[in-house]
C-alpha cells in the first residue's frame, strides 16, 4: 500500500510539474518573441498542442518534454536555468 500511495504522489507532483514547467515555457516564449505557431514549430508539434498545453487542457508528453529540454538549451540563459529547475533529474546537468 505504500509502494501506491508513494506512486500516486509523484505521479501528482509531476502534474505539477508539467503545469509550472508550460507556464514558465510560456514567459519565456513571449519574452524572447516567439508566437505558439513558431514555438509548435520548433519543437516539432501541432499548433492545437502548444495552446492545449498553454490553456491547462493538457500536459506535455514524455516525448515533448524531451523536446522542450532540447530547445531549451539552445535559448541561453533563460533557457538554462529552467533547464535546472525542471530537468535536473532527467538530464544529470544543465
Amino acid at each position: 500500500m505504500r509502494q501506491f500511495r508513494a506512486l500516486e504522489e509523484f505521479t501528482l507532483n509531476s502534474q505539477r510539474n508539467a503545469a509550472r514547467l508550460v507556464q514558465e515555457l510560456k514567459k519565456l516564449r513571449k519574452r524572447v518573441g516567439l508566437s505558439q505557431q513558431a514555438l509548435a514549430v520548433r519543437l516539432g508539434i501541432a499548433l492545437p498542442t502548444v495552446s492545449r498545453w498553454e490553456n491547462g487542457r493538457s500536459k506535455p508528453s514524455p516525448l515533448a518534454r524531451e523536446k522542450i529540454a532540447t530547445l531549451l538549451r539552445e535559448m541561453g540563459k533563460d533557457g538554462k536555468a529552467m533547464l535546472r529547475e525542471f530537468f535536473a533529474e532527467t538530464t544529470g546537468k544543465a
